[in-house]
């Protein structure tokens, strides 16, 4: 059960968003019409619409709430090619080019952010570091073998290696050398300035709700008013708008994140990665001269599911069993989209597609992915497709089929949350039965009310429907957010939406007589 008298580690706050400057861009308050829109303002969003700018196009930038304050908001910030065990998977599921094809262009992507922090001047504490895939059993020293020859055939720098500098031992690891890593939200809003200074268009507050495919396309805010583009690109995490049934080939994935100091002296240098323990990410950022901050990511579960409060607490016992660090500074949580087949979704929305576009799926390396989304988005609207093009496009079939097993279960589990949790009693019976500062699913006159009490008593309650396809939410009490379990969705205690694909609030319920 979980134990809500005792506090969570750290200061519930992102550590990129805690040491970054607030952004305070207008919202669309008129009908305009440019080039290209794109919603989105993730690094997938800006970093197409800094290089369509760049390019000499005109584009517009809408963004639900504040840019860069997302999903890249609250990433872990490697920027890396080597994506855990993805290379020997191509290698066999696919074949040798498209993990060749996979390998430069992530690879590229870390070249670019790194020429373009050069080029801008952007103080972002760009560091190039070593990144690992470790494990600690003996059991998975095949496949880390396996992985490192992939890697390596692919064209990185790739070698498998029987110690690291983790002051623990681990059974083998995967090594990639001239990796990157970097603060996001500064780089980002340092991009997001240059493309306002070329001529490109920010606007936030400004939640996209509708989309019209056609020459031109048509994309319109919750205000009402409209961007008129001959090209939209959708890059908002998970699709909100889903003209090829997008969502049945993503799974929404949640993980947590604590940081704490550690003397510079001793803090590992690399990036470190490992499926164990449900799944362990480590690296460090600069803090001051004599520490640096240690962040450790883990402790995976579907929104809407499991307990993340024992999970912070898990992931903080298990930094503090393994690396000398001081008191825990930070936790936050990260949201992510795996694909059915591995690899991210980028390039023609669905079959009929002349000028809509999309990037999700990156499955925790959105920040490679992102990247390398805004070069590949961008060489397609301006009519030169990288080599690259194809093992990307959504569109593709021959994964398709592969996938139909990861497919297949993906729906199972929907379908699981979207019958089961209906039949399902709730965990109290009344509103009157909801203890302060928690938050349960309540039928009230014929209704499942999402209802949270407040440290000082007072009930909120919102429709317990998620506005996407109906799926019924479920209470986070570690970050005190209404969450879906079926696509990821998530919304404030008031209904707002925090995260889609949902594009409109829960409703308000009166429960007064509950």
């Amino acid at each position: 059960m979980t134990d809500f008298s005792q506090p969570l580690p750290g200061q519930p706050e992102s550590f990129w968003m805690a040491t970054a400057g607030a952004t305070d861009h207008p919202a669309l308050n008129e009908d305009i019409t440019v080039d290209v829109v794109v919603v989105g303002g993730g690094i997938a969003g800006l970093s197409t619409a800094w290089e369509l700018v760049t390019a000499g196009r005109t584009v517009a930038v809408l963004e639900a709430d504040r840019i860069a304050a997302g999903v890249t908001g609250y990433t872990t910030a490697k920027v890396s090619a080597l994506h855990t065990l993805v290379y020997d998977r191509l290698s066999r599921t696919r074949d040798q080019d498209a993990a060749r094809l996979y390998a430069r262009s992530q690879q590229g992507a870390v070249e670019r952010v790194a020429e373009i922090v050069a080029t801008l001047g952007i103080s972002c504490d760009l560091e190039r570091a070593p990144a690992y895939t470790y494990a600690t059993e003996h059991a998975a020293v095949p496949e880390l073998r396996a992985e490192a020859e992939a890697a390596a055939a692919a064209g990185l720098t790739a070698t498998y290696v029987k110690s690291t500098e983790l002051p623990y031992e681990v059974s083998g690891a995967v090594r990639v050398d001239a990796q990157a890593q970097f603060h996001p939200r500064r780089y980002l809003l340092a991009l997001a300035a240059d493309l306002r200074a070329k001529g490109g268009l920010i606007f936030e507050r400004s939640r996209a709700t509708g989309l019209t495919e056609g020459s031109p396309c048509r994309v319109t805010v919750e205000s009402g008013h409209t961007v008129t583009a001959r090209d939209v690109v959708v890059a908002t995490h998970f699709p909100v708008f889903d003209r090829a049934l997008t969502f049945a080939r993503l799974s929404p994935r949640r993980e947590l994140v604590v940081a704490a100091p550690i003397v510079a002296a001793i803090a590992p240098t690399g990036m470190y990665v490992t499926r164990e323990d449900g799944k362990r990410s480590v690296r460090t950022a600069p803090l001051d001269d004599e520490r640096r901050l240690l962040i450790v990511t883990g402790e995976s579960f579907t929104p809407g599911t499991g307990d993340p409060r024992e999970g912070f607490r898990r992931l903080d016992a298990w930094m503090r069993a393994r690396f000398p660090v001081g008191g825990t500074a930070y936790r936050w949580a990260a949201q992510d989209n795996d694909s059915t087949d591995t690899v991210p979704l980028v390039g023609p929305f669905h079959a009929g597609s002349r000028h809509t576009y999309v990037a999700t799926g990156f499955g925790g390396w959105g920040m490679s992915g992102g990247v390398m989304a805004g070069r590949l988005l961008t060489g397609l609207i301006l009519g030169e497709e990288p080599e690259w093009a194809a093992l990307y496009d959504p569109r593709r079939l021959a994964s398709t089929l592969r996938e139909a097993p990861a497919l297949l279960r993906q729906q199972a589990d929907v379908a699981q949350h979207f019958v089961g949790d209906r039949l399902r009693t709730t965990h109290v019976d009344s509103v009157a039965q909801v203890p302060p500062g928690t938050g349960a699913v309540v039928r009230v006159n014929g209704q499942r009310c999402a209802v949270y009490r407040d440290a000082d008593g007072v009930a909120r309650a919102v429709s317990a429907r998620c506005t996407h396809l109906g799926c019924l939410v479920a209470f986070n009490d570690a970050e005190t957010a209404w969450e879906c379990p079926c696509h990821g969705s998530r919304f404030g205690i008031d209904g707002s939406v925090l995260q889609g694909p949902a594009v409109h609030p829960l409703e308000n319920r009166d429960v007064s007589s509950g």
